[in-house]
């Protein structure tokens, strides 16, 4: 089969791999029917250091169950399914409390251990826990916003929960990529009353303004966090949605939190660190990391099925594997908001 591999930074190319097989009883195999490129992929693509084997990339698919390991129960041949992240067991302590990103026996796609998704095929370890069977396998052109489901809406979300988004309150939304975009659907879904997305595209700023952003912040630095000030009444907003990861936008988002306030961080950190000073004398909590996307399938999906949000619309390309390599440009040079790739 085929599958995108990554050899160094800005080196991704398309090769002839073996086809995955069944390795453990827990496992089942997937026919990829679509995939796509994250944000986060674009920080090897950046600092990658080269290697002879490269790097397998993706870790967001939906798919068709071809085959699956003897102990599977819960997943059959012909599921169409969606593929977190992140694999987990599904039985574990941290998986009953929803937090499958720390799975005992879990991890994550698209390493040198588990290969990724942006391939014909890709190998699911501990499938019953991890794979979630939908309802049916297109539902007026949903499969966009189902591939959503595997990582970025459920990451938005995730920033929200934890930034405790809630009816009346104000939030920002640090970054314009899929995930903050996502981020403006969950703070609709939750009730905020007052929503400024921090961003500069165009294409981007209105797309967050149809999903219910109310408010544009494009500057940056000290004069970003006086405009979202000046925006909430001189104190700062009850949420901050950090979807960036740099040392920046940690920064400003310690800075707009008011006074007891919360941070829900779901941008990979690509920071050494903060100063506490702020977030303590004002009581602010940070929190976050790998959202837990499985845990969340089951409550957006109804509003996904329905029609009341469509975090699909953040893909606005769509490639064959041919097309990864310049996905990855596409998306570095802000041409391209998210990629999907159906192979």
């Amino acid at each position: 089969m085929r599958a995108a591999i990554m050899y160094s930074a800005g080196d991704v190319r398309i090769e002839n791999v073996p086809d995955p097989k069944i390795v453990e009883p827990t496992d089942a195999l997937l026919t990829v029917t679509r995939a796509c490129i994250c944000g986060s992929d674009l920080w090897p693509y950046h600092d990658l250091e080269p290697s002879e084997s490269g790097r397998r990339m993706g870790h967001e698919a939906i798919g068709i169950v071809e085959d699956v390991g003897r102990d599977v129960r819960k997943v059959k041949r012909g599921d169409f399914v969606v593929m977190p992240f992140a694999f987990s067991d599904g039985t574990c302590e941290f998986c009953h409390e929803g937090l499958q990103t720390a799975c005992v026996h879990g991890g994550f796609f698209g390493n040198d251990e588990v290969a990724g998704a942006q391939a014909e095929a890709v190998r699911i370890p501990q499938a019953d826990g991890t794979l979630f069977v939908l309802p049916t396998r297109d539902a007026n052109g949903l499969v966009p916003s189902f591939l959503s489901l595997s990582d970025v809406m459920g990451t938005g979300h995730h920033a929200a929960v934890v930034a405790k988004v809630s009816r009346g309150k104000n939030v920002a939304i640090i970054g314009d990529g899929a995930v903050g975009l996502c981020g403006v659907i969950a703070a609709k879904r939750m009730g905020a009353e007052q929503i400024i997305i921090m961003g500069r595209h165009d294409d981007r700023i209105a797309l967050a303004k149809e999903f219910g952003a109310t408010d544009v912040v494009s500057e940056r630095g000290e004069e970003a966090t006086e405009r979202v000030k000046a925006l909430t009444g001189g104190h700062g907003v009850h949420a901050v949605l950090e979807c960036v990861g740099n040392e920046q936008a940690m920064t400003t988002a310690v800075e707009i939190a008011r006074p007891g306030g919360a941070i829900g961080r779901v941008g990979v950190p690509h920071y050494t660190g903060i100063a506490p000073e702020t977030t303590f004398y004002n009581n602010v909590t940070v929190g976050g990391g790998p959202a837990p996307v499985r845990a969340y399938i089951d409550e957006l999906l109804p509003d996904v099925l329905e029609g009341k949000i469509q975090p699909g619309r953040v893909f606005d390309r769509t490639v064959g594997l041919d097309g990864v390599p310049d996905g990855y440009r596409a998306m570095d040079d802000r041409e391209a908001i998210k990629v999907m790739v159906k192979p």
